[in-house]
């Protein structure tokens, strides 16, 4: 035995994984949040200088349509909890389109965080010179461009640093900073609803073609033809212009994976909480701007809109710049937010890539000390900060570049959902509405219509925009050579590739206690070993409450008496290929469930027996086991009963509980506990009680009272010269037993 009776030091493997980590709705909706409700602070200035002053009118739309693919994104990820854009679209239609399509997707995360970035510093260094010219010191200026290019550089650098930490302060930072956002919202559309009462507004130009001023930017290769006179066309260069408002839904797929118990439920919550914000956040700060700020002043304020609007609302111009200051301030925090969201989920996408084998393996190693996967991370910054630097600080040359990766993941993801309607048509938890049969088949109209929505979307978007299609399609192909080449590479070198196998910090243990393993008295311990048969760990993960009971997953290497000698194993001999496989398929399953669990592996020559040590260490209340393919379910609480019988005193109270696939869970207490009586059996007893009561004891006598005495006699019995008669008595009792209806939950022998 390697787990000897309570020996004071036992040799345990404690596995961690970047997966495991579980966050709200709340701070799920705060994540993408930071990426979305960002783009209100520089889309709306984007848009007017390609499209003129209707611009707010296409971005509310393009709002609107955003709801259109958010569902999409919670139909993928009803089916797959990994259902980034690789994923569904390596099930729909292969990896190489996948690996175009996560290609085009890295160009729009590699720029989300330089935008961001930039977009803040141009903020603050805006605010800085009006600060300066209010107070009349010459010294106090800067020149916006460059300045927001260091500050971008720093933010990410900072984001950089948390992402290596690990998600859950990650996303606590961008909760606070949604908070704080949601104050300045607030304050930011009263006064303007203030302003416009008192002073009135600006009509914004409907979306009509006379009221469409195209710069020559605006039109790209459909400059000098007549295309742009074409109603259809023309909106539809005005809805491509407008984009940027509905960057980062991808991150929702990224983060899903993240979202804790009811997952599906938490994640629809999550993406109405999202749309609701950014509806009202984007749209009202595009019309305000425009109703609000007359046309010369705003032609300054196109890569600073908020805080034009706040420097002509209504009130003392003290007040109005110190609230201006307060703009700033929420706009640079929820931007480098967005900076973090682009590492979150860039993150997300490359660990599913690499879990696909096409990248090196290398990148997943966790972080020795944070168990974050650091290298990926380390990666996706050096690019960013290269991004930033080309930049040199121009918004508009990063938004327009930008849109090319979001239409076109979008537009990928929409097609291979619709794929799969027909390719996988069952397993989905959700699906977008508006679906029609006729004559058994299925026909997704509102799911064909986002998919014919986002295309033409996309191909309107490379003819009109030059410095977006050259930089993005020269940045796609670039990684997706760097992907073909490195999943060849890692086949050549690799002989059998196991797909989507995690990467575990290992830590071995000692001292195994409650405390030490980090989880609470009264868990429960889950046994596994086979990693195609986790029945009873996916029932568990649905009954458990994991706010009020921890869950131990536990996995025992069995080793002979001789590997369990006088020098300890270390973890890679406990910790094997066999443990990771198994260890794999239980993150998927928790990620599913959105619920914790602990992950350990215990040396031992006999299984059952490490499992029962361990449970003792650990304080648990129960043990959970499949169905054993080599005994019955008696049998197998028998044997684990006799171990328990050989734990030293004080022993604990422990309960067993086996599961087998498609049937009821058998459950067997463990050590002393009060026995199941048969109907019959209580009829008797009811009787001797009558009868005894009546020859004197009366209302003394107690049912407990009989068992006892019965007890005691048959100890007497088996101890005198009567022993056989009693074990042929118990014998024939044993026999009668198995006649009888079968009750499951019931004790071992």
């Amino acid at each position: 035995m390697t787990l000897p009776q309570r020996p004071r030091t036992v040799n345990v493997v404690v596995a961690t994984t970047v997966m495991l980590s579980f966050i709200s709705f709340w701070r799920a909706a705060a994540i993408v949040l930071s990426d979305l409700a960002s783009s209100a602070y520089y889309v709306g200035g984007i848009a007017e200088q390609a499209i003129g002053k209707a611009a707010p009118w296409f971005i509310l739309a393009i709002m609107l349509f955003s709801y259109a693919v958010r569902a999409i994104y919670i139909e993928s990820c009803s089916m797959f909890v990994r259902g980034g854009v690789y994923k569904v679209v390596h099930e729909a239609m292969g990896g190489t389109l996948a690996k175009f399509s996560v290609s085009a997707l890295m160009f729009d995360y590699v720029l989300t965080g330089p935008i961001s970035g930039v977009s803040a510093g141009l903020y603050l260094g805006g605010l800085i010179n009006e600060t300066g010219e209010y107070l009349k010191m010459p010294g106090l200026h800067v020149y916006p461009p460059y300045f927001a290019a260091v500050f971008a550089a720093a933010v990410t650098i900072y984001f950089w640093r948390k992402n290596i930490i690990g998600i859950h302060e990650s996303s606590e930072k961008a909760l606070r900073i949604m908070q704080i956002t949601t104050v300045m919202v607030v304050i930011l559309i009263g006064w303007c609803l203030v302003t416009i009462f008192t002073k009135g507004y600006q009509p914004v130009p409907l979306p009509t073609l006379a009221n469409l001023h195209f710069s020559k930017e605006g039109l790209g290769w459909l400059r000098g033809t007549a295309a742009p006179s074409i109603t259809i066309i023309a909106i539809m260069v005005g809805l491509g212009h407008s984009l940027l408002a509905m960057s980062g839904e991808e991150s929702l797929a990224q983060v899903n994976r993240e979202i804790a118990h009811p997952k599906l439920k938490n994640l629809e919550r999550a993406g109405f909480v999202i749309f609701i914000y950014s509806m009202l956040f984007t749209s009202l700060v595009s019309f305000f701007a425009v109703m609000i700020i007359p046309d010369a002043a705003r032609q300054k304020f196109l890569d600073n809109l908020i805080g034009g609007l706040a420097m002509f609302l209504v009130g003392p111009m003290s007040v109005r710049l110190l609230f201006h200051g307060f703009v700033v301030l929420v706009g640079t925090l929820i931007l480098a937010g967005a900076v973090n969201t682009a590492i979150i989920g860039s993150n997300g996408v490359l660990n599913r890539v690499a879990e696909d084998g096409v990248l090196p393996d290398w990148f997943r190693h966790p972080h020795h000390k944070f168990g974050t996967s650091s290298r990926l991370i380390n990666l996706i910054v050096l690019l960013q900060l290269i991004t930033i630097v080309i930049s040199r600080g121009d918004v508009y040359m990063l938004g327009e570049a930008y849109a090319f990766g979001v239409v076109w993941s979008f537009a990928m993801k929409a097609l291979s959902v619709l794929v799969l309607r027909y390719k996988q048509p069952g397993g989905r938890g959700w699906k977008v509405p508006l679906n029609f049969h006729i004559a058994g088949t299925e026909i997704p109209v509102g799911l064909i219509l986002i998919t014919i929505a986002l295309f033409a979307l996309a191909l309107i978007n490379v003819v009109t925009k030059e410095v977006a299609t050259i930089s993005g399609v020269s940045f796609t192909i670039a990684f997706f050579i760097v992907f073909e080449f490195s999943e060849k590479y890692n086949r050549l070198h690799t002989a059998a590739h196991t797909q989507e196998l995690e990467k575990f910090n290992l830590n071995t243990k000692e001292d195994l206690t409650a405390g030490t393993a980090h989880v609470r008295p009264g868990n429960v311990i889950v046994a596994v070993r086979n990693p195609h048969r986790l029945d009873h760990l996916q029932r568990i993960l649905e009954k458990t409450d994991t706010r009020r009971i921890d869950i131990v997953v536990l996995s025992v290497r069995e080793v002979t008496q001789a590997a369990s000698g006088e020098h300890p194993l270390d973890a890679s001999q406990i910790f094997s290929v066999d443990e990771t496989e198994v260890f794999s398929k239980v993150v998927n399953l928790a990620e599913k469930a959105g619920k914790h669990v602990e992950l350990m592996v215990v040396p031992g020559s006999d299984p059952y027996a490490a499992i029962v040590a361990t449970a003792d260490r650990l304080q648990s209340s129960r043990i959970v086991m499949g169905l054993s393919p080599k005994m019955s379910p008696a049998e197998q609480g028998a044997t684990v009963g006799r171990v328990w019988e050989n734990l030293p005193e004080p022993r604990p109270s422990l309960s067993m509980e086996i599961v087998a696939p498609g049937e009821e869970p058998i459950f067997y207490n463990l050590g002393p506990h009060p026995p199941r009586l048969w109907p019959e059996d209580l009829d008797l007893l009811h009787q001797l009680w009558l009868e005894l009561s009546s020859k004197g004891p009366g209302s003394k006598l107690h049912h407990r009272d009989i068992v006892g005495v019965a007890l005691r006699r048959m100890q007497q019995a088996l101890q005198s010269g009567h022993a056989d008669e009693v074990v042929a008595d118990v014998m024939r009792e044993i026999s009668n037993g198995k006649k009888k209806p079968e009750v499951r939950n019931h004790e071992p022998e």
